[in-house]
């Protein structure tokens, strides 16, 4: 099958300056990396296309040559890119230091995990704000081998595999493919003479206690960072962070939504009827809240900051509360005495069909 043009594989008009070929090359290089396409064949085939085309077009001396009589000029011979993986291309364009420097010893430093710690608080801790005392297991740095896992008075040695880099290359036909090296599992150094307490780890587990404190005005899903108290480096590393992924516990008497708060009260029909001032329950202990006469059931009312503290102190939401008329099981007879007279009374009202007409606007 012949060969695609070089300036048409690397996208390019046959003006383009030495600067436009290497800026093609390279976005299409990591674009169409064995690294970045695992097991595509079509992309090791636009790789080894692209970096032909790059050999020639950034030689002048080859360019010259191509320009003038084409792939015949070139002498028809194969082409070995020569990258293993996405860090040589890197090194080409003078990007080497991003990735350590080419062929250099690996860094075995390496920062700790993070740690997630779920929390339940109630309500009221949420409101005001508390101090909680954590246990934390994670991995510490080892005392005894200050975290190198070697016993004292021996240190690691640098795998002779590896030569220290912690990879080792592999030829897989037309491509060089580097690899964890299986001597020393990539860490690139041996432990001959490990640490009794750690077994060569350079960390234990321990549980830590921690008290941190909780702000006011937390909800659930929200998220409090403890820089370093994470699990501890690998050969000197930093230590990573801890996360306290906060959860409020369900309340008996109010539903949250944001700031605000939202409860229900029972009132009897004569405080319905006649109006009364009654006392409703909030985080802080009780408000008065007056019925009106002729409150109807459902009914809600709002209590002004009396709701959650917004968190970082800008503000309380508010108290809504929804009143219920509630209805007895069960009479004394004076009461039913009373509630016959009103069934009475009532029965006149309905008779009059001025009061039914009103009736039947408000529920139909």
């Amino acid at each position: 099958m012949s060969k695609r043009d070089y300036y048409e594989v690397l996208s390019l008009s046959r003006t383009a300056t030495e600067v436009e070929i290497k800026k093609s090359y390279r976005t299409l290089a990591i674009k169409y990396h064995p690294d970045k396409n695992p097991g595509d064949p079509t992309a090791e085939e636009r790789f080894k296309e692209c970096a032909e085309a790059y050999a020639v077009l950034s030689d002048p001396q080859k360019r010259a040559q191509y320009d003038r009589f084409g792939h015949a000029g070139m002498g028809g011979g194969g082409f070995d890119p020569g990258f293993s993986n996405i860090e040589d291309i890197f090194d080409l364009f003078g990007f080497g230091d991003m990735f350590g420097g080419r062929g250099g010893r690996r860094t075995t430093v390496q920062r700790g995990a993070d740690l997630r710690y779920d929390l339940e608080i109630s309500l009221e801790d949420a409101a005001n704000g508390t101090d909680e005392k954590l246990s934390i297991p994670r991995l510490e740095k080892c005392d005894t081998c200050a975290g190198s896992g070697t016993e004292e008075g021996s240190k690691p040695e640098t795998c002779i595999t590896c030569s220290g880099s912690g990879q080792t290359r592999y030829q897989q036909g037309f491509f060089s493919v580097m690899r964890s090296c299986p001597n020393c599992a990539g860490k690139g150094q041996i432990i001959r003479n490990p640490c009794k307490d750690c077994r060569g780890e350079g960390r234990v587990e321990r549980e830590k206690s921690l008290e941190i404190k909780i702000p006011a005005g937390v909800e659930t899903g929200s998220r409090l960072r403890v820089t370093g108290e994470g699990e501890g480096g690998i050969n000197g590393g930093p230590a990573g962070d801890l996360f306290v992924v906060i959860h409020v516990a369900e309340h008996e008497t109010f539903e949250r939504q944001g700031a605000n708060l939202y409860s229900a009260v029972p009132i009897t029909f004569g405080q319905a009827a006649l109006g009364a001032e009654i006392k409703v329950k909030t985080l802080d202990g009780e408000e008065d809240l007056k019925i009106p006469a002729g409150t109807q059931t459902g009914t809600v009312f709002r209590i002004k900051s009396q709701g959650m503290p917004a968190l970082g102190g800008r503000g309380k939401g508010d108290l809504f509360v929804a009143v219920t008329l509630i209805t007895p099981k069960s009479l004394t007879k004076e009461q039913r005495k009373l509630l016959e007279q009103l069934a009475d009374v009532e029965d006149k009202d309905f008779s009059d069909s001025s009061f039914m007409d009103k009736v039947r606007n408000i529920f139909g």
